[in-house]
């Protein structure tokens, strides 16, 4: 019987900003000491550089590549490089990383970790953040090098920034005038579901709702005089993998990042 195995996902924002900011970030870390963690937003972060090091301290694992990676991402137009972090309290057996710029707004990566002698697919992404086309692109590039047979009896999960919407939250019947508004227009309008809707077609089901979920916002956004909630921070299971999870949970927190965490218990 596996031992019981926690997951974070969590866009730290721009690298997780300055010292002071950094600090807070580590302390959430701490405090929610996941078995494996996914970030998101790793700006401009090197293997061997600082921020890796304390990421890995504060979780208490060796600062070795079996343990703490980084996810290069290609440079954006800006030449900034928002990479993924990835750390694990298991050591990682395999790691696969995409950042083709053909197809892919920052990366994806695919770890294989050993798992009560299974193997854990964990696959961390970040999706372009201006575009449902772009980010459609990815998802069926991410589809494109998982196996879908291996995928049906396998042990998967995605876990990330997706940047896109879920027709299953409650948003309000007044999203589009809201987006409207706000002069938010990298969901669209009306606001565009089409890529959650790929993944779960694949046949990824939401954690979140797995059972009944306390909380789904992972992103407020204040713009214009307008408030809207998002959520565009996902952990995703296969259907075997789903068996064996526990509650989903969004992690509030308070200026550390302007996303929240999002964990789960796999059992």
């Amino acid at each position: 019987m596996a031992t019981p195995l926690k997951l974070m996902t969590f866009n730290i924002l721009n690298g997780g900003g300055d010292e002071a900011r950094f600090r807070g970030v580590l302390d959430v870390i701490r405090s929610a000491s996941p078995d494996v963690l996914l970030l998101q937003e790793c700006l401009d972060w090197e293997e061997d550089g600082p921020r890796m090091a304390a990421v890995a301290e504060a979780l208490g694992v060796p600062k070795e590549a079996a343990y703490a990676r980084l996810g290069r991402s290609r440079p954006r137009g800006s030449g900034k490089t928002y990479h993924l972090g990835l750390f694990t309290k298991t050591p990682i057996q395999e790691c696969q990383t995409y950042n083709d710029p053909a197809f892919l707004g920052h990366s994806i990566a695919h770890l294989k970790l050993d798992w009560g002698g299974q193997t854990l697919n964990v696959i961390a992404a970040h999706f372009d953040s201006k575009n449902e086309n772009l980010r459609f692109v990815e998802a069926r590039y991410l589809r494109s090098v998982i196996d879908p047979a291996d995928f049906k009896k396998g042990l998967y999960v995605l876990g990330g920034d997706l940047n896109a919407l879920s027709s299953h939250d409650p948003y309000p019947v007044d999203l589009e005038s809201l987006l409207r508004q706000s002069m938010t227009t990298k969901y669209h309008l009306p606001p565009r579901f089409e890529v959650m809707e790929e993944l779960a077609e694949f046949g990824w089901l939401d954690g979140l709702y797995l059972k009944p979920p306390a909380r789904w916002i992972t992103a407020p956004r204040d713009r214009g005089g307008v408030h809207i909630d998002y959520r565009t921070d996902y952990l995703l299971f296969s259907p075997q993998l789903a068996r064996r999870v526990g509650q989903v949970e969004v992690v509030p927190i308070a200026q550390e990042s302007d996303h929240f965490p999002v964990q789960a218990v796999l059992f």
